[in-house]
């Protein structure tokens, strides 16, 4: 064999091993990246997980606003990454948790399920739901002893938490907003910020306080973190007091 076949040879044969052991680098980073993203949502392969839909404010009990069911589309890619299948069940589905992953999304004035969840697990929120008019009033949030007010179409609030009873439970993922296109927005923050969010809590529960921002401009798009609110949204109000 003469020197330039052998270099060939020698060319073929490194290039034939780099490529292999950058195949197997982006595999490994790709399974443990996966294994992380499965750990935090609690959606191993094969299993299965709950979406709790909430109704339409002011239409019938079945009835489903569009950005809410945008936000299920949001949800729902992540738990196809995961490998996992989704279980659409109405807001007044009466289970536990624990069992398997949920995602539990609306407010309490459209989602009983979020009412039950933050009365066991959030006791420190408080959502006005009385009927008077005006913005003042509708859907404010009150935590860690701060008011959240909305104002239709600038401003408005959602609650995006991570909650866990037992060790080894499967975690219930709430998204209660003041409006539909707040719901959607903290499913879409979900799906940006969970590898942050997951090392950040490394399997902690946590209460995020968001915020929309101009909504009539911008839709659910720009959104900022307000607030960890956790400590304050887990101890009960009056206690807190």
């Amino acid at each position: 064999m003469d020197d330039d076949v052998r270099n060939i040879v020698l060319g073929v044969v490194a290039t034939a091993v780099s490529g292999g052991f950058g195949w197997f680098t982006r595999t490994y980073l790709w399974r443990r990246a996966l294994r992380r993203k499965q750990a935090f949502f609690g959606l191993p392969t094969g299993s299965d997980c709950l979406f709790v839909v909430n109704r339409q404010m002011g239409g019938t009990e079945t009835s489903l606003h569009r950005n809410d069911a945008f936000a299920l589309l949001e949800i729902s890619a992540l738990i196809k990454d995961c490998g996992a299948t989704v279980r659409i069940v109405t807001h007044e589905a009466r289970q536990g948790f624990g069992e398997r992953a949920e995602f539990c999304v609306g407010g309490p004035a459209s989602n009983s399920r979020t009412v039950a969840h933050l009365h066991s697990m959030l006791p420190g929120v408080r959502v006005d739901l009385s009927p008077e008019p005006g913005p003042e009033h509708r859907g404010s949030i009150s935590v860690g002893g701060e008011t959240y007010l909305w104002d239709p179409g600038m401003v408005e609030y959602v609650l995006l938490a991570r909650l866990t009873t037992d060790q080894g439970a499967r975690p219930l993922f709430l998204l209660s907003g003041q409006t539909a296109n707040s719901n959607q927005a903290a499913a879409r923050y979900l799906a940006r910020h969970h590898e942050k969010l997951a090392r950040t809590y490394r399997g902690a529960a946590f209460c995020l306080l968001l915020k929309v921002v101009n909504s009539d401009a911008y839709g659910p798009d720009v959104t900022e973190l307000v607030a960890d609110v956790t400590a304050a949204a887990r101890t009960p109000a009056a206690a807190a007091a």
